[in-house]
């Protein structure tokens, strides 16, 4: 069905407003910032805000989507979002003369889904309770999990294409982007089995777990040789886990833009559930099996909310490794004496501290400025990274505040 007038105007405006953004000179130095940090020599601390509760924030109407042709909102919702983030907590966010569009990628599962009960407070809120059913409980149940078999759909890749094309076509480059697969194949298989039964099968099934892990690392290296072979993986990206990919170092040498290289880009991993277990038993049921995965591409980025202060030795031996998350739980000066000056302190600070009964902004800034204070000791190349925000009680200006306080801190 044809693209209406009205809709096409509505989406054609707002690229409008985001390209005048894109062309502002502060774009390019926000990039040079990033890159100097990513090179491990930060002109200052960065900080980027992501994963937010969009539900929540729409206070004046300015988020919701006015176009009634459903490709046209999923644009307009894309531009809406980002003309709101620069307008109310652009932190070092880029806006780029660009929309990214995903193609159409068929067969980058691995053939098994979560079978799950979930717990709902908010309807409105993505963010639920999960109790996961355990779908692997025997060594042929193993055989679930498939190996990939990545092809494109070229049709309906083309098709979106022409479509945002002729919404953007001369105002907003329109770029079809091919996957960024990350490593958390342990997020996955807690999925599949549930934390519970996932972590007692590390002691009392030991082979039964490595068992698990070969099946999933082959299905991954598999994945990966083919998104590399086809040329569908996606070019350098911008951002990586939620924090800023612009680099010096990518793409690497011989890069081809229609044929992407796991060494042109930026992957990121994460064991969240082996929070509870040693170092040893960290490394032998997960990085033993995922550091040839790493030694593929440009630079990683590993963790997420696992606190990893106490498991720094271990995460020197990860291939390409630049940057390490440090979560709301780590001890930020073991943490900041671990990473020294040789990967980048990526900082998740609480955002429970934007979901209290009022914004504390004492205890926010009293956060950042330990962070940076413990980082400036040692030298040590530091992010802020706010992200899996689930709430903020419906008053988003505590988040914009949050993004001023940030900024205060790391320009001091």
């Amino acid at each position: 069905m044809p693209i209406s007038r009205r809709d096409q105007e509505i989406v054609r405006e707002l690229g409008r407003r985001v390209a005048e953004i894109a062309a502002l000179p502060v774009q390019q130095e926000t990039v040079r910032l990033w890159k100097a940090l990513n090179r491990l020599a930060p002109a200052r601390p960065m900080v980027l805000i992501d994963q937010i509760p969009w539900h929540e924030m729409d206070v004046d109407g300015s988020l919701a989507p006015q176009a009634e042709d459903p490709f046209c909102r999923e644009i307009e919702t894309q531009l809406r979002r980002t003309l709101y983030s620069w307008e109310h907590m652009r932190a070092d966010m880029v806006v780029e003369p660009h929309i990214s569009l995903p193609k159409t990628i068929l067969g980058a599962d691995l053939g098994i889904r979560p079978s799950e009960q979930r717990a709902v407070t908010d309807p409105a809120n993505d963010v639920v309770g999960h109790f996961y059913l355990d779908q692997l409980q025997s060594e042929d149940d193993l055989a679930k999990i498939q190996m990939p078999r990545i092809s494109l759909d070229a049709e309906a890749t083309a098709r979106t294409e022409e479509q945002a094309q002729e919404l953007l076509g001369g105002i907003l480059e329109v770029r079809m982007q091919g996957l960024h697969p990350m490593l958390a194949l342990w997020d996955r298989i807690v999925e599949w089995r549930g934390a519970q039964n996932a972590l007692l099968d590390l002691a009392v099934r030991p082979e039964f777990t490595h068992g698990l892990m070969r099946r999933v690392t082959d299905a991954y290296s598999s994945m990966l040789d083919q998104l590399e072979e086809q040329g569908l993986l996606g070019q350098p990206q911008a951002l990586i886990h939620c924090s800023g990919a612009y680099s010096d170092e990518l793409p690497a040498p011989g890069y081809d833009p229609a044929r992407p290289r796991a060494r042109d880009v930026w992957t990121c991993g994460m064991a969240q559930i082996f929070a509870s277990v040693s170092p040893k038993m960290h490394e032998l049921f997960e990085l033993d099996y995922v550091r040839p995965w790493y030694a593929r591409f440009g630079l990683v980025y590993y963790g997420c909310c696992e606190p990893l202060d106490g498991k720094l030795d271990l995460l020197r031996t990860i291939p390409n490794l630049r940057k390490i998350s440090m979560s709301p739980w780590v001890d930020q000066e073991k943490g900041a004496e671990g990473i020294g000056r040789d990967y980048v302190f990526s900082r998740k600070p609480s955002p429970a501290l934007l979901a209290g009964e009022s914004l504390d902004e004492d205890a926010i800034r009293r956060d950042l400025e330990e962070t940076r204070a413990a980082c400036e000791r040692r030298g040590t190349p530091l992010e802020f990274i706010l992200k899996d925000i689930s709430t903020v009680r419906y008053a988003p200006q505590r988040l914009w505040r949050w993004a001023e306080i940030a900024r205060e801190v790391v320009a001091s």
